[in-house]
């Protein structure tokens, strides 16, 4: 039986971990890049743009809601979606703070 560990690594690590996972796909990333432009968008508009079909469009839009990088409001047949910001300031915090002590651990030893 398979034994998940995550819950052994602190909540920082925990989260930055599930940040970058949910931004491993180039499609998200694609997704984020329409949104950033439009600054809201209609699942609809994105599937027009992207190489993908709705029904995975709609899933990687699940993933990235699910990760709270995004927000979205169901209006009958309609969902649109927007990018949440503060969590993306949160994230970039993060990752900076991380990149800054992994340079500075660098820099003190190299092999």
């Amino acid at each position: 039986m398979a034994f998940n560990k995550k819950e052994e690594f602190n909540p920082k690590e925990q989260s930055l971990a599930a940040f970058a996972k949910a931004i491993s796909h180039p499609a998200r990333i694609a997704i984020l890049n329409v949104l950033a432009k439009r600054n809201e968008c209609i699942c609809g508009d994105i599937v027009e743009l992207l190489p993908l079909a709705q029904s995975t469009v709609s899933q990687h839009l699940k993933e990235l809601k699910n990760a709270g990088l995004i927000d979205g409001n169901i209006d009958g047949p309609r969902s649109c979606y927007c990018i949440n910001w503060k969590a993306f300031e949160k994230f970039n915090t993060e990752f900076n703070s991380l990149f800054t002590t992994l340079k500075v651990k660098n820099e003190k030893a190299c092999c």
